[in-house]
């Protein structure tokens, strides 16, 4: 590694003498010799850009920029503009005795040609005067910012904060605002849900009354239908005897009869006691009839017979008899026990039925 040659030895006036500003360096007034190696220089990779005064002294004013910019832009509160401007400089005499900055071990490598850097060195200067016309405290101030009239970095950073605070804020008081409208529509379709099933509920429950209502009506509308029908029934149709007693009843069992069942319904009454027509109709037949005694056959208008027997005298024995009309007396003709009048009814078809429920069928009560 070439050596660099000794700086020359520079003679200052003593401390205090006329003519001197007050800066006294060492005690004897005198320079000693610089030398850097290879220990003292860091090597720096990559290619960088440094100006150069006319006096071999690299410029340092671009670094000192971006230093100043980089603390502005991390503090944010920078007040360069309110300081007073301070002035760096060197005495000829130190200045002139400085050695190339080429010559010195890795630094001259991180210097371009001259030539090379033609119109890089131009756009260089001209960055360093837009850099140097611009105050140190509008670094991190924005166009927009600019534009509002903010030239501090300090103000721009403050205005950002408040702006984004505002804007954060507004998004928060939009979601609790969307949320309460939420809140707010989910409630109400609730109650109206809740009215609604109380509505349906209401109409439901009026629905079932009405119905309920109706089926009385009609019921009784039936009932009132049904009597009144009994009643013009009754007023055609008669009982077979009065003053009676029944013993027995359609469909009994006993030995006493040769079916082993009873096929007729028993009124006891005394003798002689008088045996009506139970409907119009015509006398179909008339006389004895074995364990049946004296029998009379009545034929209603719809083919239905009825039978009388056991009978002591016969009035009518042919012909058309009306409701009511007597047409012979109790006995106890036959096969019987004891005075009585025995009825039986025969649909059209000869079929059996019980007396008795033809008898309420017509109206009449036994």
């Amino acid at each position: 590694m070439a050596s660099n040659r000794p700086a020359p030895e520079a003679t200052l006036p003593p401390y205090g003498a006329p003519g001197t500003t007050g800066n006294h360096i060492g005690a004897e007034g005198t320079w000693e010799e610089w030398n850097p190696t290879e220990d003292s220089v860091r090597p720096v990779r990559g290619r960088h850009r440094v100006a150069k005064q006319r006096g071999g002294l690299g410029r340092s004013s671009t670094v000192l920029g971006v230093g100043v910019i980089a603390a502005v832009g991390a503090g944010g509160i920078a007040t360069a503009q309110d300081k007073p401007a301070i002035s760096i400089s060197l005495p000829d005499a130190i200045a002139d005795s400085l050695p190339d900055a080429k010559s010195l071990p890795g630094v001259g490598s991180l210097m371009s040609d001259d030539a090379e850097s033609g119109s890089g060195a131009q756009a260089g200067t001209a960055n360093e005067a837009v850099m140097a016309a611009s105050p140190l405290t509008t670094a991190g101030v924005t166009t927009a910012d600019a534009q509002q009239g903010t030239t501090d970095a300090g103000e721009a950073l403050r205005a950002r904060i408040l702006q984004q605070a505002e804007q954060q804020q507004a998004a928060a008081d939009a979601e609790v605002k969307v949320a309460a409208e939420k809140e707010a529509a989910e409630k109400a379709a609730a109650e109206a849900k809740k009215q609604q099933s109380a509505a349906e509920a209401k109409e439901a429950e009026e629905k079932r009354a009405a119905e309920e209502k109706k089926r009385k009506a009609e019921e009784e509308a039936e009932r009132k239908a049904e009597e009144q029908r009994l009643a013009k029934l009754a007023a055609s149709y008669s009982l077979p005897t009065s003053s009676y007693t029944l013993t027995s009843t359609y469909g009994q069992s006993g030995s006493m009869w040769s079916s082993g069942q009873h096929t007729g319904l028993d009124f006891a009454a005394p003798t002689g006691t008088p045996v009506k027509a139970v409907h119009g109709g015509t006398i179909k037949s008339a006389g004895w009839s074995g364990s049946y005694g004296y029998r009379i056959v009545l034929e209603l208008p719809d083919g239905t017979e009825v039978w009388y027997c056991h009978l002591s005298s016969m009035t009518v024995t042919s012909g058309e008899v009306g409701t009511g009309d007597v047409i012979g007396r109790v006995g106890a003709t036959g096969n019987v026990t004891g005075p009585h009048l025995h009825l039986e009814v025969h649909t059209p078809g000869g079929a059996g039925v019980d007396p008795a429920a033809w008898l309420r069928g017509k109206g009449l009560s036994v």
